[in-house]
């Protein structure tokens, strides 16, 4: 009996309904979309690091931990790294950010394509390294979020030419002779990450062992150790930051039902006060009201779960260059922050209604 009254009340103002659970699903989706963000930005660094084909990574010792761009080292200590026994090759790489989230990584190509591979051209096919010092290649998604193509200018703190476009996947969206970064930033002879390949994957602990030794002020990590470092939970300003979205999200759930829930108590007085006369008893009348919320919670999860795929597309289409993850394992999370906020913001007009005298609730006008 009581499922079908709340149902029918429900229904019975389906604008404020919709509305209600629109504006929890859009909690959901606010918070689902930051995580989804936060984390296909970090497994898209990942996976780019790993596009390197190293086996060692060395950074300098003041760098942040997803800031490659921070803290440089000399160049010379690539040469050094060479000289350890099974290190088969190794390279430097300066990596500067250039605004928006955006970075140019600099490279000896030849180096660059001898431990990674060498790119895929996506445009020309053919392959067109660079042919003057302010050349640039760019990713395929790079140049889709941007609509450019061979020949065209990327503006940043110098006109850049785009000499070619390819796969991404490795390294940065952006990529220029390292001198000509190097002599743009005031940044000559350093490198910021050193990039190492070795002859066997069991010698790896070895030159690690040797390259701390001797390199005892830089961070040394292997591949596997530095991606499971770029995580949020290992990020304590993410972390902190998505809890601070978290919590915005549980006040906008909170204020969207204490708003409804309490207009509703409103507009139903006198039907409370029949409730009441025919018996009702006031943890009934407040179990429906809760009742209430709990359905608008659940509905408006389920909206902000399907509108996160849309906003995955959007992301796609509008801001290709950062990466928007579904994230299931966060769905009961959302879903138990929108069950609280909408929990939370009914128990008050919820109790108001049921401590309402019966005999007054009839004479509402």
């Amino acid at each position: 009996m009581i499922y079908r009254l709340v149902i029918e009340n429900l229904k019975h103002r389906p604008v404020r309904t919709f509305l209600s659970a629109v504006a929890i699903g859009i909690q959901v989706t606010m918070l689902l979309t930051l995580v989804g963000v936060s984390h296909g930005m970090l497994d898209d660094m990942k996976d780019r690091s790993r596009g390197m084909g190293a086996d060692i990574m060395v950074r300098a010792p003041n760098s942040s931990l997803i800031g490659l761009g921070t803290g440089n080292m000399p160049e010379g200590l690539v040469n050094k790294v060479r000289e350890e026994p099974h290190v088969t090759f190794a390279t430097g790489t300066l990596n500067q950010g250039v605004g928006n989230l955006d970075s140019i990584a600099g490279i000896h190509l030849d180096e660059f394509d001898k431990i990674s591979g060498g790119f895929h051209y996506v445009e020309p096919p053919s392959g067109s390294p660079f042919q003057g010092p302010h050349d640039l290649l760019i990713d395929d998604i790079y140049a889709r979020a941007h609509k450019l193509h061979v020949g065209g200018t990327v503006e940043l703190s110098t006109n850049w030419r785009v000499s070619g476009v390819v796969e991404s996947g490795k390294l940065s969206r952006m990529f220029a002779d390292i001198t000509t970064l190097q002599d743009l930033y005031a940044a000559h002879g350093q490198v910021t990450v050193i990039w190492v390949k070795v002859d066997d994957p069991q010698n790896i602990q070895p030159v690690i062992a040797s390259l701390r030794a001797k390199l005892s002020n830089d961070k040394i990590y292997t591949m596997e150790e530095f991606t499971s470092l770029v995580s949020v939970d290992r990020i304590p300003q993410l972390k902190d930051f998505i809890g601070v979205v978290i919590g915005l999200g549980i006040i906008v759930g909170f204020l969207v039902v204490f708003d409804s829930t309490y207009t509703a108590v409103l507009e139903r007085t006198r039907e409370i006060g029949i409730l009441k006369a025919l018996g009702a008893s006031p943890g009934y009348i407040l179990r429906i009201l809760l009742l209430e919320s709990v359905i608008l919670a659940a509905a408006g999860t389920v909206a902000g779960i399907l509108m996160t795929f849309g906003t995955q597309k959007l992301m796609h289409i509008f801001v290709a260059t950062m990466t928007q993850e579904i994230v299931p394992e966060w769905w009961p999370w959302a879903a138990l922050i929108s069950l609280a906020a909408s929990l939370g913001g009914a128990f008050y007009p919820g109790l108001k209604a049921a401590r309402q005298d019966a005999i007054e609730a009839l004479s509402y006008d």
